[in-house]
Formats: structure tokens, C-alpha cells, sequence
């Protein structure tokens, strides 16, 4: 009988909706030292609330969007979620996320956060269905200790210099010239060789058809496929992401990579500080560059119980003083104009970025992320067909005619819903 009690007891109170002073914070571009300042920032925050609790689900990356997407789809939704830029228009598409506008239009802060950090905030239908806490810019990583050991003296200014230096540094005793992503995330690289031997980063047509299977960009996916079958990449780079890269960078495995300055943290921690640089993406026939640009931030769901408290955990993590310590972790440039005289963004590692924003040969790419299904297209087909592409089973011109089929779909679905225009180009 007492058991019987209890088991009901249990059952009633597994009813009960969550405490008024409970909020629930996903993190999906997980790594041990983001955890843990995450951790210290929701401490801080908790200290100002007393008797609230915070809990924090980390996901890692590789396996984030899946395991998101079903305890979404299970209805175990929390308040708060880290948002990568190319899910943004997948959760806000379908009605998910709570419109930030009204908060950003009170917050002192807002008027702080430079031009660009509201512009992608408001990428899917002019809202702001996120916060972002700072940008991704890809440039070039080089091991300047196996650039030695080649002989090279200066990281390549051009695509074709790469490719010369990816030979040469091949010739190497267990060495490689490039860390290709070919698994998970493997999409910037992509995006950044085709448009730099394109010559230009439109995804689309006026008539909403995608340009990836313009002969430019197959030529330029074909580039980057030539360049591991030709054995500049080490051969099990098919499947790396971003851990596997990053390890094969510092372990001098091969010697460049594209990254954006998230690749910091780890290799601060294992190189010297004199045996590796960071420069300008290099250009391509057309003397221009076309790095890519991502972004990531913090949404509210809407069907978060408290969302003015969500909103207050929002800006514990992302006002300046905590958005300072958040990025000395993830290394993303800064959203506050005040943030890039910082010591943080001083030292010369990070000159190769500011480098490629002071250069008008030098164009950042933003992803087509406001479309729906772009996190489909970038977490799961572009890695299949990508894959397939590099081991010899499809030609790039297929691999591109599979996107660009996609894409154009996508396109012109959000075209006809929206003929005002009032979705990004």
C-alpha cells in the first residue's frame, strides 16, 4: 500500500510543470573550457536570482543538430539554446523562436552591438530571433614549423601558391599540405575554394535558380577534390571535423587549414606561439577572396514558461562583460564596437582577420542560412554527396548539380510565400 502511495505521490509530481525559478540552457558547440565559463556565467546569474537554477545540457557538435531536433520534436524544449547561424532559419521558420525585438528595443546595450550583429540577428523575416555573441571568419592557419621544414618562408597569397606549397610540404615524410574537413562543418571550405575560382559568392539567380552548377563553381569544387586525390590532404581527412582538423594542424599532420578563430583556444594550448600564423584567405584567379563569415547566438523558444527570466539569462551571458569572457573561450570576433580595441583582439595572431576586413579584394561570404532546410542541406547532404565526391564515386559536377537542385527548390519555395521580397536575396 505505502508503495502504491508513493508511486502516485511520484507520478504527480513528475506532472507538475518545471519551478517558476527553473530555466533549461542547451549549449551545442560544445568544448570543455566554453562549458566551464558557461558554468561561471550562469553561476553569476543565478547569484543575481536568487533561488533560481539553471540547467545546462552541452551537446557536441558533431551530433548536436540531430539530438536537438528530436527533443524538440519529443517536446522536450528548453528556454534557451545556443543557435548556430544555419539553424536559425529552420527553428524561427517554423514559428519556434521568441521575436528578441522587444527586449533589444529596451535593452541600453543594443545601441553598443555593431551594424552587422543586427543584421544577422534579423536575417530570417527582418526579426530578431537571436543574439549573436560574436562572428566567424574563416582565414588560413599555417604551421610555420613544417613551412620551415619545407622551406617556405611566407603562407601562400593565392590559391595557386597554396596548391604549390601543399605539394612541396607533401614531400615530406609523413606530412600533408592541407587538413581537409571533409566530414561534419566541411561546408565553408567548400563555399570558399568555389567562389574563389568562381570569381564570385552569388548562391542564386535573380530567377531564384542556384549558381552552384555554374561551370565556375564546379571548377571550383573540382579544385579542392583534385587537391585530395592528388594526396595534398591526409587520405582519412574524408571524415574529419572539427576536432580531427584542428588535431591535425597542431600534431604538424599537415600544414594549413581554413578555420575561424574558434581553432585558437586549442592550439594556444599546444603550439608555440612562434610556430604558427594566421593569414588572409588566399585569392583566387579574379584577385579576390571570399572567405566565409558565419555567426552564432543565443534564442529563446516560444514556448518558454518565463521568458522575460530566458531573456535575463540572455544578457548574463551576452551583455559586454559577459560576452568578453565568452569569447576569450570561443575566440569569435567581437558583436560590440567597443570589443575590437580589447587586448583580447590586439596581439598579432588575430591580425589576419582584421587583415581580410580592411581588404576590399577580400569579400566575406554569409551562408544562405535563411533558408528553409539549410540545415538539412549543410549537416547532412553536402557531407554525403561531398564525400562521395572525394573518393571517386560522383564527378563535382554531379556532387554540384545535387546542391544546386536543393538549393533551387528551397529558393524558389521561399520566393513564392514571400513575392514582396521581404526574405534576404
Amino acid at each position: 500500500m505505502l508503495k502504491r502511495l508513493l508511486l502516485t505521490l511520484a507520478l504527480a509530481l513528475s506532472a507538475l510543470p518545471a519551478r517558476a525559478d527553473e530555466l533549461r540552457l542547451v549549449e551545442v558547440l560544445s568544448s570543455p573550457e566554453r562549458t566551464e565559463t558557461l558554468k561561471h556565467l550562469v553561476a553569476g546569474f543565478e547569484a543575481k536570482h536568487p533561488g533560481t537554477h539553471v540547467e545546462i545540457t552541452s551537446l557536441a557538435w558533431g551530433s548536436a543538430f540531430e539530438k536537438l531536433a528530436t527533443m524538440v520534436a519529443a517536446g522536450d524544449i528548453p528556454d534557451v539554446v545556443e543557435m548556430p547561424d544555419r539553424w536559425l532559419s529552420l527553428y524561427a521558420g517554423n514559428g519556434q523562436l521568441e521575436s528578441l525585438e522587444p527586449y533589444l528595443a529596451r535593452w541600453p546595450e543594443t545601441k553598443g552591438l555593431n551594424d552587422r550583429a543586427l543584421t544577422v540577428a534579423r536575417s530570417v523575416a527582418d526579426t530578431a530571433y537571436m543574439l549573436p555573441y560574436g562572428f566567424y571568419l574563416r582565414a588560413l592557419y599555417y604551421n610555420k614549423a613544417v613551412f620551415r621544414q619545407a622551406g617556405i618562408a611566407e603562407p601562400p597569397k593565392t590559391l595557386e601558391e597554396l596548391r604549390a606549397d601543399a605539394t612541396r610540404i607533401s614531400q615530406l615524410p609523413g606530412k600533408s599540405g592541407y587538413c581537409l574537413r571533409g566530414g561534419p562543418g566541411g561546408l565553408n571550405g567548400w563555399v570558399m575554394f568555389g567562389a574563389s575560382i568562381a570569381g564570385g559568392n552569388a548562391f542564386f539567380h535573380d530567377d531564384g535558380t542556384s549558381a552552384l552548377n555554374d561551370p565556375g563553381w564546379v571548377a571550383g569544387t573540382g579544385w579542392l577534390i583534385d587537391l585530395y586525390q592528388q594526396g595534398l590532404a591526409p587520405k582519412d581527412s574524408v571524415n574529419w571535423g572539427f576536432n580531427e582538423v584542428v588535431a591535425g594542424f597542431y600534431t604538424g599532420t599537415c600544414a594549413m587549414v581554413d578555420q575561424d578563430p574558434d581553432a585558437l583556444i586549442a592550439l594556444k594550448a599546444r603550439m608555440k606561439p612562434d610556430d604558427f600564423g594566421v593569414a588572409p584567405w588566399p585569392k583566387g584567379p579574379n584577385g579576390k577572396a571570399y572567405p566565409t563569415l558565419g555567426f552564432a547566438g543565443w534564442s529563446i523558444f516560444k514556448r518558454a514558461a518565463h521568458k522575460d527570466l530566458a531573456w535575463d539569462l540572455v544578457v548574463a551571458l551576452n551583455d559586454p562583460v559577459g560576452n568578453l569572457a565568452w569569447n576569450q573561450q570561443t575566440g569569435a570576433l567581437p558583436v560590440y564596437t567597443t570589443a575590437a580595441h580589447d587586448p583580447l583582439y590586439a596581439g598579432a595572431i588575430y591580425q589576419g582577420w582584421f587583415a581580410e576586413l580592411a581588404d576590399p579584394d577580400v569579400v566575406p561570404t554569409l551562408m544562405p542560412t535563411y533558408l528553409p532546410g539549410f540545415a538539412y542541406f549543410a549537416d547532412s547532404l553536402v557531407v554525403r554527396s561531398s564525400q562521395q565526391a572525394l573518393l571517386g564515386q560522383i564527378s563535382p559536377a554531379t556532387m554540384n548539380k545535387q546542391w544546386a537542385a536543393y538549393l533551387t527548390k528551397a529558393r524558389r519555395k521561399q520566393m513564392s510565400l514571400s513575392p514582396s521580397g521581404s526574405v534576404k536575396p
